[in-house]
């Protein structure tokens, strides 16, 4: 289903005019109303008569997560607090939170670009959308409600938590769609098979899920147990929050809304824009927003981007599936490590569960150390000690084999590794207690 099939199927001749137009005016707004970027502009030499067209969209400076905690918590508004009708902050930071605002257009445009991920996962105006992503400061619950709203559909507000009621409900209300982080809906099929619920039997359809990375050996996996279709969802609160980008059916990278979010991919360290198909660092760059305008904002997400055709007919540029990030990839004896290298590994592994912890120390001879501790399955762990030895041999030589570096393996029980209702903690680092 495509729900605004005038914007998303627009000729990208027509599209490119429209974010000439949008970039002119967001740079203007910026620079007359956002005391930081004109000083950003200034000390670049650029004015905003300079940006002619998104062909000059390279020449503006970049805005980074710590540009936004110093002028915590209002300074980037581009507007009075009068006009702003809503405020967000970012989950997950140390120290003082990421604040962004919304005026009521757009709070509009947020429901827009919503309902269009919604229609990108399968749903319509007919649909239940069971909505477990959390409601408060984080982006996510409240951006899946409004653009459920916006399209039409029945909306549940369940909310995080309490995963045996969310079992409950799917079955009592009949949900058609969940919405929720991918190791959470996780849980809620280990807590239905627990509470002998056949979720294949439920009229449940659809999900899309985000928030955090994940990989195609899980989505298969969470399609799998939950008897629906999977699709992954992107967003950050910094340029909107959920509804940046979405898979579609076609399941061959996120479409970008990029009449709202205009992409690039930059090498994190020499910072120059990289060509379509070379993996680097994702920036965006609002073109509607009022209260929160971000030029060329990195994400420090890893990915490529993709302009072919896509199957499902829209015109959108497209994003590889988050592979990692700058700031949360480990070096591991000079060896780059992402988290989704070891989860796409352990889905390939039969009697592996989707539920690990990667826990990186130092010795005493200063050399890093990384050791995976691997949820295996029920039969495994009760069979003989000498079968589960044998199997813990093949995942440690299927990682090393995949990551180029020798490593440690600790096979636990189920249920061993804290489950999440948000983001999955996937990573402990001990390097930083050091001795």
């Amino acid at each position: 289903m495509i729900w605004n099939k005038e914007a998303e199927c627009q000729p990208r001749e027509e599209r490119e005019k429209l974010q000439s137009e949008r970039l002119r005016e967001t740079v203007r707004r910026c620079y007359e109303h956002v005391p930081a970027y004109r000083k950003k502009l200034d000390e670049a030499g650029i004015r905003p008569s300079d940006i002619r067209s998104i062909a000059d969209l390279k020449y503006l400076p970049f805005t980074t997560a710590e540009d936004l905690r110093d002028n915590y918590p209002f300074g980037m508004f581009a507007c009075p607090l009068s006009e702003v009708v809503r405020v967000h902050s970012s989950s997950g930071t140390t120290g003082k939170p990421k604040v962004v605002g919304y005026t009521r257009n757009d709070v509009e445009t947020w429901a827009e670009v919503m309902a269009r991920t919604l229609a990108c996962g399968g749903a319509g105006p007919h649909d239940i959308i069971q909505n477990a992503y959390g409601y408060g400061m984080f982006t996510g619950g409240l951006g899946i409600h409004y653009g459920a709203e916006r399209m039409g559909a029945t909306v549940v507000p369940i909310s995080g938590g309490n995963t045996k009621r969310q079992v409950m409900i799917l079955e009592d209300f009949g949900s058609t769609m969940l919405a929720c982080t991918p190791s959470y809906a996780l849980v809620i099929a280990d807590t239905a098979a627990e509470m002998g619920v056949d979720l294949h039997k439920l009229p449940l359809k659809y999900g899309v899920f985000g928030a955090e990375p994940w990989t195609d050996e899980m989505r298969r996996e969470i399609e799998a147990r939950l008897g629906i279709r999977a699709t992954d969802i992107y967003g950050l609160s910094e340029v909107i929050g959920p509804g940046v980008a979405s898979a579609c059916e076609a399941q061959n990278g996120l479409h970008i809304f990029d009449d709202h979010f205009v992409p690039e991919v930059i090498d994190p360290n020499t910072l120059e824009v990289l060509p379509p198909g070379t993996q680097g660092e994702l920036v965006f760059t609002s073109l509607t927003k009022e209260a929160f305008p971000i030029l060329r904002y990195r994400t420090r997400d890893i990915t490529r981007l993709s302009y072919e055709p896509c199957a499902c007919g829209r015109t959108h540029p497209r994003m590889q599936r988050v592979a990692g990030r700058t700031d949360d990839m480990l070096i591991i004896r000079g060896v780059n490590v992402f988290p989704s290298q070891i989860e796409s590994a352990l889905m390939g592994i039969e009697g592996t569960e989707p539920h690990y912890v990667i826990v990186v120390d130092r010795s005493q001879g200063r050399l890093d150390e990384l050791e995976v501790w691997v949820e295996v399955s029920p039969e495994l762990i009760s069979g003989e000690v000498r079968r589960l030895e044998l199997f813990e041999r093949k995942v440690t030589a299927e990682l090393t084999s995949v990551l180029g570096l020798s490593l440690k393996v600790r096979l636990v029980e189920p249920k061993t590794i804290a489950r999440s209702e948000g983001k999955a903690r996937r990573i402990i680092d001990r390097r930083e207690l050091g001795s």
